[in-house]
């Protein structure tokens, strides 16, 4: 039991063998007594009352409850029924009556909590230690600052004290401590995770999010916590399908050379240049991007006056007993008190300026990468000054949330000196399954242990994508392909990449006349050949409104796949053949625009 890693399929094939729960949940509490970090955890669920939630599961059944019996914590600023909440302030400090919706949807997917984890006082900072209690240490190095301000989230899941853990992110909270802890951190779409249960920090930027040894391991625990509330007015609905395959083309945009930060620290820099190798290895195009309106929208989080909000959200204390709070706390969160209410305006202002100048970039690329951190600190450093490595941190992770984007920290390759490597990648507001999917497959690259502990990443499961029921699989012949000019039509309609493969040998495939973009026309033919070809799983509510636009002499027929089965795919009327080029030989449209067609692109 001592050497059971604690990532989910290693826990299920355990239980599958007959162990038990308890003896897990027993086996948590040792290794967190074992561990000597009273920094990382600020309440621990009694053990007699775990090992009566353990043994009161059902029958294990995975597929039911795909938590079963997997130990999880929370941060310290979310509620859990009959636990403290304090926000790492002890002045603030209630006895949360009920769970947070969020904790309340785990627990019905099985899982178990084991206790709540230490914080930058009201989630405010990247560092970990602006804390009144101990801080926690770094799971790889003590000398490194944890992270912050989900600190002993991260330090735990790193440890392997618990399987997963919830964190908060307003800035990057979720994603910071993931890479100092080489561990993933997932910072979902804003809205699809309940607020309702959590304090806030900034109300209209904060998202729970996940941290976990394993992409997987973090995106069964999005797909069971993304219950829709009603009852909170930021939530919205959450696309979490099952992870699928990596297009075989993507365009990824990244901060050109002159715009990139690491603030002199060159291991830093190449270990990212190794990360962007990786993404190139798997089909990415590198799109550069002048990423300094990202760095003028990450200004407004704290030098504009969205740090108002924090003001809000600790408005009793800060108001009445300051002397209650930490004070670095106290010192960001005070400034709130020299903006007006024409200040908050004309940042919102600002910040829609900054919108319609990033927006551009944002849409002509499928996905970004971005370091998660620029560099590291340590302890000394912020004991030596508190807040300008934390502003640092935030260099890559402050935007994100004021422009609604996902984002997905994943542990790379170790960087020349050791220290642990990580990759942000970061999408438009519901594409977090595209992310996921990538991650899972650079993290398996990157060949790491996970967190601190001496366990490999399993191999992951082989995926055999299928569209869900709420979908229709559509195949695409041509410029809707991936990484080709009309593929943003699927995506923007939130449309996932399924798998590559061929049209039986029934098919030809012809250059239509027109363009740009050059388009091509399939028809069934008796002597035709195999078409390579994408299917994508296109959201049955929007396939009417996609359907729409296809233009004549296409059409959306049927298509037989060389397996025999048979799906939704673009189709040529014969009509439309006049004057185009049959282009069959190539096999496939994709060979034909690599072929160096003159008018393809």
């Amino acid at each position: 039991m001592k050497d059971l890693p604690f990532h989910i399929s290693a826990l299920h094939a355990a239980y599958a063998k007959g162990v038990s729960p308890v003896e897990v949940i027993e086996e948590a509490w040792r290794r967190i007594e074992a561990a000597g970090d009273p920094g990382i955890f600020l309440h621990l669920v009694d053990l007699e009352t775990l090992r009566g939630e353990a043994a009161a599961l059902p029958p294990f059944d995975p597929a039911a409850k795909p938590l079963w019996g997997v130990p999880f914590a929370v941060k310290d600023n979310i509620d859990a029924a009959g636990c403290p909440t304090t926000c790492a302030c002890p002045a603030s400090v209630y006895q949360a009556k009920e769970d947070a919706v969020v904790v309340a949807a785990l627990r019905a997917a099985g899982a178990i909590l084991v206790g709540k984890t230490n914080l930058d006082q009201f989630a405010t900072g990247l560092v970990g230690v602006r804390s009144p209690y101990p801080p926690p240490k770094n799971a790889v190095d003590p000398e490194i600052v944890p992270g912050g301000s989900s600190s002993g989230s991260a330090v735990a899941v790193a440890r392997g004290l618990v399987s997963f853990s919830l964190g908060t992110d307003t800035a990057g909270s979720g994603r910071v401590p993931a890479a100092l802890n080489n561990i993933v951190g997932l910072k979902p779409t804003l809205g699809a995770l309940s607020a309702t249960g959590m304090v806030p920090a900034c109300r209209t930027l904060d998202t729970i999010s996940i941290f976990a040894l394993t992409v997987g391991d973090a995106w069964t625990a999005f797909q069971a916590a993304s219950v829709y509330d009603p009852g909170d007015a930021y939530a919205r609905p959450a696309v979490a399908p099952a992870l699928s395959a990596t297009p075989p083309s993507f365009k990824v945009g990244v901060p050109s050379p002159a715009t990139r930060v690491f603030f002199g620290d060159a291991a830093q820099e190449a270990a990212y240049e190794a990360a962007l190798a990786e993404l190139e290895a798997l089909g990415g195009e590198l799109v550069e991007l002048d990423f300094q309106p990202f760095y003028e929208v990450a200004k407004l989080l704290y030098e504009g006056p969205w740090v108002g909000e924090r003001w809000a959200a600790t408005e009793e204390i800060i108001r009445d007993r300051p002397e209650e709070m930490h004070p670095v706390t106290r010192a960001i969160i005070g400034k709130a008190e020299g903006f007006s209410a024409a200040d908050a305006f004309k940042g919102q202002y600002a910040l829609q300026a900054l919108k319609r100048a990033t927006q551009p970039m944002v849409d002509g690329v499928d996905l970004m990468a971005v370091p998660t951190i620029p560099t590291f600190y340590s302890v000394a450093d912020l004991e030596a000054d508190p807040v300008t490595p934390n502003s640092n941190f935030g260099t890559y992770t402050n935007f994100v949330n004021l422009l609604d984007m996902c984002g997905l920290a994943v542990p790379m390759a170790a960087r020349g000196d050791g220290r642990p490597g990580s990759l942000t990648l970061l999408a438009k507001a519901g594409r977090d399954a595209l992310l996921a999917s990538l991650g899972e497959t650079l993290h398996a690259r990157a060949g790491v242990r996970l967190g601190a502990t001496g366990w490999m990443a399993p191999r992951g499961p082989e995926r055999r994508p299928a569209a869900m029921a709420d979908e229709i699989p559509l195949a695409a012949v041509g410029a809707h392909m991936s990484g080709l000019p009309l593929n943003g039509e699927l995506t923007r309609l939130g449309a996932r990449f399924l798998r590559a493969t061929t049209t039986s040998a029934d098919y030809r495939l012809h250059a239509l006349p027109g363009g740009p973009p050059k388009r091509p026309g399939m028809v069934r033919a008796k002597d035709g050949a195999q078409i390579a070809l994408e299917v994508w799983a296109v959201p049955t509510a929007r396939f009417g409104e996609f359907i729409a636009g296809v233009p004549a002499p296409l059409s959306i027929g049927t298509v037989e796949l060389a397996d025999g089965t048979t799906v939704k795919g673009f189709l040529c009327e014969a009509a439309g053949l006049e004057g185009a080029e049959d282009v069959t030989a190539y096999g496939g449209w994709r060979a034909y625009l690599d072929a160096g067609a003159s008018d393809a692109a």
